[in-house]
């Protein structure tokens, strides 16, 4: 019997060896902390492909830019150093800057229209063009729509003039904030509770989200729900490192991702709205306002990126018809 036993257990730790040495390891890099609706996705995604896959494939998730900025995770990718990643499109608006129209000041009024635009012909055509950069795409998704959380109070845009607003370094952001007469500021989102409390920086562009989870609305004396723009994310992988996966393990982890990024995207509608709940709750007031709000600048800013980034007619044509 003692025989049987020490051959079943040998049986089943050869299998169980087996199992762990044909386990591929993947890694997955993104700039977002842990509690991001970013990172959460990442987690619940590596968990979906461990038991679709019967554990052949483990998804390893490095958040807060463990892995490097952007600019290196795309490095990395491009070199097959890294195999996935969740990236903004600053770096590819950087090197294409159709990549930077998503940003388009108004172009949806809210996170539904977002979605729709982020499935659409265009989106198709640009996921499908980062093969020029040695990557291949998977589909988008997106943080909340973005709001203005200013030190102090804000009632017109004049309001804006002159004052340093955190800003990602992405030409269309920056460009916005150009022209909106603000000096756009970019500094990496570790660094921002600090700035914003000591003044370095006026104000910042984020959303409802990041405003509460990382208490940003404590030094704050206008909270300005504008909607003004999406913050898309592109989630890839490294050209170099797809070609090896087996083609079985490819459908699943494409249909994974697929499923999650939609999800995610969808997802913002309520956490904006409960975020924006929360910090009506606290004693900075909420000042609601419209693209009118911003005058000229806002055409000023499509005359300009229509003959910078072609694409960008097409998206707004697709954009009227939602």
């Amino acid at each position: 019997m003692l025989k049987q036993i020490a051959g079943a257990l040998a049986i089943t730790g050869l299998m169980l060896a087996a199992q762990a040495a044909s386990a591929a390891e993947y890694r997955l890099g993104l700039i977002t902390p842990p509690p991001h609706q970013w990172t959460v996705t990442a987690n619940t995604i590596a968990g979906e492909l461990k038991e679709k896959t019967d554990g052949r494939v483990e998804l390893l998730i490095f958040p807060s830019g463990q892995l490097g900025n952007e600019a290196q995770m795309l490095q990395q990718l491009q070199t097959g150093a890294l195999d996935f990643a969740f990236l903004t499109l600053g770096e590819l608006a950087n090197r294409d800057p159709n990549y930077g129209i998503f940003l388009a000041p108004y172009i949806v009024k809210d996170v539904a229209g977002a979605q729709k635009l982020l499935k659409g012909e265009t989106a198709g055509e640009l996921l499908d063009g980062v093969s020029k950069f040695g990557l291949k795409g998977f589909g988008y998704a997106m943080a909340g729509l973005r709001q203005i959380v200013m030190r102090g109070e804000v009632k017109d845009a004049a309001g804006l003039s002159g004052k340093k607003i955190r800003t990602v370094p992405l030409a269309p952001e920056l460009d916005f904030w150009v022209k909106v007469g603000a000096a756009p500021t970019p500094m990496p989102l570790p660094a921002l509770y600090d700035a914003f409390a000591n003044g370095q920086v006026d104000g910042m562009q984020i959303d409802f989200e990041g405003t509460w989870n990382s208490k940003y609305y404590e030094h704050a004396g206008t909270i300005i729900e504008s909607n003004h723009m999406m913050f898309p994310m592109i989630a890839v992988g490294s050209g170099r490192k797809w070609g090896a996966i087996p083609a079985e393990d490819q459908a699943i982890i494409e249909e994974v991702l697929s499923a999650h990024l939609d999800t995610l995207v969808g997802s913002y509608a309520k956490i904006d709205a409960d975020y924006l709940e929360k910090l009506k709750g606290t004693e900075v007031p909420v000042v609601t306002i419209d693209r009118a709000f911003f005058g000229e600048s806002i055409d000023n800013w499509y005359k300009e990126w229509r003959t910078k980034a072609p694409m960008l007619e097409k998206l707004e044509a697709e954009a009227s018809g939602l």
